[in-house]
């Protein structure tokens, strides 16, 4: 039997682990983690051969990462987890027109790309491998699975303890999702700290800006919500098992 305390804590838990997952998972799957403002360009014929080139290698299957980012940059891109994508005009001929229409072109990044080196000068084999930026660009990708990975472990066993009738697993669950939300949170921070290594290896565009994305904020939101359903768990099991030893206790003495 189940106290009303730790019944209303198991449902507030829950509520806020199916949020934490839902805007977690929605971060994952949406490129609005950055996004970049570039200066518009101007409409002259060399110009636009060269974004059109530009445009071309953005959307190839073995693009380097030189490539993509100077994509990135001059044509107001945006960077998830998992998707790249850059605003262009609909017409490939937009530098004859005064006001092109503007659509928006994702490219989703492949498995080798998401396990490749990184290095010292971005697309340059021969520069060398830097270590940090490749440790992060990997940890970033291992990291939300492991995320989603315990959130649903830590269901299952959930619902096993429901039918059990035991709260007693609660422990495990609420441990799990401190775990998950710690994972979450490192997602984040890789991310900034691998944006920040690549921006001061880069040659940006004069006149650029860049800012994080209602993405980011999303899965730095899930972060704490997370860890808020774990101390809940984690209150809920262990005020329950202290409740019934004195139980016990009462009942043989």
């Amino acid at each position: 039997m189940v106290d009303n305390r730790y019944a209303t804590a198991l449902v507030i838990g829950s509520v806020l682990s199916l949020l934490a997952t839902v805007y977690f998972s929605v971060a994952m799957g949406t490129q609005h983690w950055y996004q970049y403002h570039s200066q518009p360009a101007s409409n002259d014929a060399n110009n636009g051969s060269d974004l059109q080139t530009l445009r071309q290698d953005f959307e190839a299957e073995d693009v380097d990462e030189r490539i993509y980012s100077v994509a990135l940059f001059r044509l107001n891109g945006t960077l998830g987890l998992w998707w790249r994508c850059i605003l262009v005009p609909q017409d490939s001929h937009w530098f004859k027109e005064p006001d092109p229409i503007m659509v928006t072109k994702c490219q989703a990044f492949t498995l080798p790309q998401q396990w490749e080196s990184k290095y010292r000068s971005p697309g340059n084999i021969n520069s060398g491998e830097d270590l940090l930026r490749t440790y992060l660009w990997k940890c970033q990708f291992l990291l939300p699975l492991v995320s989603v990975g315990l959130v649903f472990l830590a269901a299952l066993i959930g619902v096993c303890a429901c039918l059990c009738r035991s709260i007693t697993p609660t422990l495990f669950v609420g441990l799990l999702h401190l775990l998950a939300g710690l994972c979450s949170m490192a997602t984040v921070c890789c991310f900034l700290a691998g944006m920040h290594l690549i921006h001061e290896i880069s040659e940006l565009p004069e006149g650029m800006d860049y800012s994080p994305g209602w993405s980011l904020f999303l899965a730095l939101v899930s972060s704490p919500l997370q860890i808020m359903a774990a101390a809940l768990f984690i209150w809920a099991a262990r005020s329950h098992r202290q409740h019934y030893t004195r139980m016990t206790a009462y009942r043989v003495a």
